[in-house]
């Protein structure tokens, strides 16, 4: 697998997560004692584990879609990559400290999210810095040397 098929199935992922946090049943309601947000539309727990709101859910989507438009390119597919790295990499030590978990009180990023960032942007990381380019050698038929 290179960085544009790593593209592909993240951004279908992500598109997948951010539109299923808009259908009714899948967002449990937060829990008492959970922090307050400046935006609570929609806030509660994905699948019952993971916090959202509704700017997380369009933050996803647009991680998403980038990731569905930088697949077309290898060079866009593995800057994609490092920036999810990157975006992931600083969400997940943001979830971690009380100040930042909420991002300012506007999207939630703690709990099971800071493991869930973590992971993401290792991923990412490979995909965008060490992963094997294997995208094929453009032809140089008719190519004046």
């Amino acid at each position: 697998m290179n960085a544009r098929t790593f593209a592909l199935i993240f951004g279908i992922l992500y598109v997948a997560v951010g539109l299923s946090g808009f259908i009714p049943g899948i967002t449990t309601p937060m829990e008492a004692g959970a922090p307050d947000l400046a935006v609570d539309a929609g806030y509660g727990r994905a699948f019952g584990l993971f916090p959202v709101n509704i700017l997380h859910n369009i933050v996803h989507l647009a991680i998403g879609l980038w990731g569905l438009a930088s697949y077309r390119r290898f060079a866009a597919a593995r800057a994609y990559a490092r920036g999810l790295a990157i975006f992931y990499g600083l969400l997940a030590v943001l979830g971690l400290i009380p100040l930042t978990n909420t991002t300012f009180g506007l999207i939630p990023i703690f709990g099971h999210d800071v493991w869930l960032h973590l992971v993401s942007a290792l991923i990412a990381a490979y995909f965008g810095w060490a992963a094997h380019d294997d995208e094929p050698m453009t032809s140089t038929v008719g190519a004046r040397r």
